[in-house]
């Protein structure tokens, strides 16, 4: 695309930051354009979005139901699956999939408590309660 045709879509991020595009200046060389964004990448980021706080709040519910831990609601607002989790808390990836069963996480000892709360950037009380302190 030509220079002139690099996208200036004003997005969520627009006025924080500008994403760096490839060009052709008049004479067809290459070059880089700065672009505030572009309506198409904005519908599906907006669309992803809104996807991940479906989930966080299914997670959300099913520990409010006692079907899940909340250590499953802290993994789906980090973004994180088991296999990253186990990674950060250094439990064997069974040992994270058995501490989401809400039985198995209200007997964790607080050694393993403190690392998953250290891991989410909460307190371990903040962890057992859902309780996020946004900054």
């Amino acid at each position: 695309m030509k220079k002139e045709d690099v996208p200036q879509d004003l997005g969520a991020l627009g006025k924080i930051t500008k994403e760096v595009c490839y060009a052709t200046d008049e004479s067809g060389k290459y070059i880089t354009q700065l672009s505030a964004g572009w309506d198409v990448k904005i519908t599906a980021l907006d669309t992803a979005w809104q996807d991940v706080e479906e989930r966080i709040a299914a997670a959300k519910q099913k520990v409010l139901n006692k079907e899940a831990s909340p250590i499953l609601f802290f993994m789906e607002k980090a973004l994180m699956n088991i296999e990253i989790l186990a990674g950060y808390t250094g439990f064997w990836q069974w040992q994270v999939k058995r501490h989401l069963k809400p039985e198995v996480f209200n007997k964790l000892s607080e050694k393993k408590l403190k690392k998953y709360a250290e891991v989410f950037n909460v307190s371990v009380p903040n962890l057992q309660t859902m309780t996020i302190n946004e900054a």
